[in-house]
C-alpha cells in the first residue's frame, strides 16, 4: 500500500497544495494504517472493508489514543480511500460511511484582561532574552496570530512605522494591526536585543532563539509556561490562550465579529462566533452572581 499512499501524498502536494504540516499529518496517520492492514494481511487497497477499517479504529481506541486524534485519523483514511475511489484505484470505498467517535468541545481557556496584564508585566529585565520574550508575549496577544505565525514571521512581515503585521500561507495572507505598547516593545527588540542574539549570523526571521536560529514551537511553549507560573496564574497556559483571550476580550469589547474572523483567520465564521457564546455565558453568570450573591446586595 506503500505506493498507493505515495501518489495520494504527491496529489496532496501538487494539486491541493497542502501545507508540509498537513502532508506530514497525513503521512504519518496513513501509514500506521498500512502497518495495521498488512499484520491482518491486508496489503491493497481494493481488498481493505468496512468492517476492517472499524477493527482498526477498536483497536486505536483500545491503545487509549484521544477521540481527537482518532477522529483525525478517520479524516486521513476518508481522504484516501475517497482519492483511491474517485481516480478509479477501486471500485468502492470502504471508509465512506464510516462515523467518527464523538468528540467532547472542551472549553478553551481564556484569560482575564488583569492575568494578562501581569503575564505581559512578567519579563522586566534588560537582558536580550527577556527584551525578545516581552516582544514576543505582546505580539502574540495584541494580534492573536498562532504560534507558528508567531516564530515564522520575517522580518519583512512587520511594518512597525503603520503598526501592522502580515502573515502569509499557500493560499492566502492577511494582515493584523498592533498597537503602541506592543510598537515600543518590538522597537526595544530591535535596537536593543536582535543583534546579540544573533551572535553575527544573519537571519530573514523576526525572532531567533539565543544560538541565534530559528525558534521552535516547544521552546516558546516553554517560555509562555514560564511566565504564566511566574505571574501566579493557575490556567495551564499554551501560546493558543493567548489567541483565545485575544479574541475573547476583542469581541466582548464591542468588536465586529467580521474584523475578528479576519484577524484570525479563521475560514468558518462559526468558530469566531463560539466565543460570543463564550462571552454571553460568563455575562449571564457574572450578573447572576451580581444579584443573588449576599456578599454584592446592599
Amino acid at each position: 500500500m506503500e505506493t498507493e499512499i505515495k501518489g495520494f501524498m504527491e496529489y496532496l502536494a501538487q494539486k491541493r497544495h497542502a501545507s508540509n504540516n498537513t502532508q506530514m499529518s497525513y503521512g504519518r496517520d496513513l501509514s500506521q494504517m498500512a502497518e495495521y492492514l498488512e499484520e491482518q494481511g491486508v496489503t491493497e487497497p481494493g481488498k481493505v472493508t468496512k468492517t476492517l477499517l472499524n477493527s482498526y479504529i477498536l483497536y486505536l481506541e483500545k491503545q487509549g489514543r484521544a477521540a481527537t486524534t482518532v477522529s483525525r485519523m478517520l479524516a486521513s483514511m476518508k481522504a484516501f480511500f475517497h482519492y483511491e475511489f474517485s481516480t478509479g484505484a477501486i471500485r468502492r470505498d470502504p471508509a465512506e460511511f464510516l462515523k467518527a467517535p464523538k468528540v467532547e468541545k472542551k472549553v478553551p481557556t481564556i484569560l482575564t484582561v488583569e492575568q494578562v496584564t501581569s503575564l505581559l508585566s512578567q519579563p522586566e529585565g534588560t537582558s536580550p532574552k527577556e527584551i525578545r520574550d516581552k516582544a514576543m508575549l505582546e505580539l502574540l496577544y495584541a494580534t492573536g496570530i498562532r504560534v507558528s505565525e508567531l516564530i515564522g514571521l520575517k522580518l519583512e512581515d512587520v511594518n512597525i512605522p503603520i503598526g501592522f503585521i502580515t502573515c502569509r500561507d499557500r493560499h492566502r495572507e492577511r494582515t493584523v494591526p498592533f498597537g503602541k505598547i506592543t510598537r515600543q516593545a518590538l522597537e526595544k527588540y530591535l535596537g536593543e536585543a536582535r543583534d546579540i542574539l544573533l551572535k553575527g549570523r544573519e537571519s530573514a526571521l523576526l525572532f531567533v532563539n539565543c544560538t541565534g536560529t530559528a525558534m521552535s514551537r516547544q521552546g516558546f511553549w516553554k517560555i509562555i509556561k514560564h511566565y504564566g507560573e511566574m505571574a501566579g496564574i493557575p490556567e495551564d497556559i499554551t501560546p493558543h490562550t493567548l489567541r483565545h483571550s485575544f479574541a475573547a476580550h476583542l469581541i466582548g469589547g464591542g468588536a465586529d465579529l467580521r474584523a475578528v474572523q479576519s484577524m484570525m483567520g479563521h475560514s468558518d465564521m462559526a468558530t469566531t462566533q463560539a466565543y460570543t457564546a463564550y462571552i454571553q455565558r460568563e455575562d449571564t453568570i457574572r450578573t447572576a452572581y451580581n444579584i443573588a450573591h449576599p456578599r454584592q446586595q446592599g
